[in-house]
């Protein structure tokens, strides 16, 4: 799959996902196997460019591969603003984010609250489009509600507006991330543009991956909850398209070196005190999809210094190992 003049290594990307898409994170993807990782979302705000949320955000020093930076937001000449910061800053691709459906993001008509006025939609891709000479990229989903399904509406109006690639969830705004995503709209989406569409939603396993890729006839699959805990998901995927085989799960001494490592680079890249932090819900999700220990994830959540996080995952793996 190609988007503009980059090549992605493979067809599976990371999706952007506020509060988990750091840079640590999307090395680690990058590491294994992801062929995009996209950055967290970027408000569109002028004002919060400067706390160190943003500036963390838009770090992309040392990172490999394609860096591609998602913006949030609902006034067009902001927006185009936005754009031209980040590329300022390394950004080879920008992402539009028309997906989130969450109620902070939607307050402000920004993320998927933006899918009920398809005129803004044109005006803000525009703007975009027009300000920057990188590609740029569109994230949605299938539409408002089920009621309002308008997915086709948005994907064509968004070729039409110059966007390169279109990233499609396949739940409404309203179904938040309840049920079970539906992949007939994006299979429509896909039918009725001639850009490359990638599906997104309940990608878990190797094996759905290439179901939803066949059904759709998408371009490529986007990985978002599913990752949490387990990034070995890249692998796995490109392996089974590219063989037809499943892989082994990692060994316990892998997930203890690749968990050591994601957990120390996030105190490397927030420092000691907010690393450790942001640590817990990371290690919270490996130990739900690796090695199940509600008692130790108690335990883990009280500690608060750096080195001592990483002393007890030491330990509780070795357990693991014995057992």
């Amino acid at each position: 799959m190609r988007i503009g003049p980059y090549q992605l290594d493979n067809p599976i990307i990371l999706a952007p996902m506020a509060g988990v898409t750091d840079r640590p994170f999307r090395q680690l993807c990058r590491e294994l196997g992801a062929g995009l990782a996209v950055s967290e979302m970027l408000s569109s705000n002028p004002k919060v460019w400067d706390t160190d949320k943003s500036r963390q955000r838009m770090d992309h020093s040392g990172e490999p591969g394609i860096k591609a930076v998602q913006i949030a937001g609902s006034e067009p000449e902001l927006m185009a603003k936005a754009a031209q910061v980040n590329v300022a800053m390394g950004a080879q691709i920008i992402d539009i984010n028309m997906g989130c459906p969450a109620k902070k993001v939607n307050k402000k008509m920004a993320g998927s609250a933006l899918l009920q006025y398809p005129d803004l939609v044109g005006e803000i891709v525009k703007a975009v489009v027009a300000a920057v000479e990188v590609p740029v990229t569109l994230k949605i989903r299938t539409g408002w509600d089920p009621q309002h399904r308008n997915g086709v509406e948005i994907a064509k109006l968004a070729e039409a507006s110059g966007i390169q690639s279109l990233a499609v969830h396949g739940r409404t705004r309203s179904c938040m991330y309840k049920g079970e995503a539906e992949y007939d709209t994006i299979k429509a989406i896909k039918q009725a543009v001639s850009i490359p569409v990638v599906a997104n939603g309940d990608v878990t396993t190797p094996e759905k991956a290439k179901q939803v890729l066949e059904y759709t006839g998408a371009d490529a699959i986007m990985i978002g909850r599913g990752a949490q805990g387990n990034p070995w998901l890249f692998r796995e995927i490109e392996h089974y398209l590219t063989n037809g085989t499943l892989l082994a799960k990692p060994s316990v001494e892998e997930v203890t070196e690749v968990v050591l490592n994601h957990v120390s680079r996030l105190h490397d890249f927030y420092g000691a005190f907010m690393g450790a932090r942001i640590a817990r819900k990371h290690v919270g999700w490996y130990l739900k999809a690796q090695a199940p220990a509600a008692d130790f994830r108690q335990q883990f959540n009280q500690i608060d210094d750096a080195s001592e996080q990483l002393v007890a995952l030491k330990n509780y793996f070795v357990n693991v190992e014995k057992r």
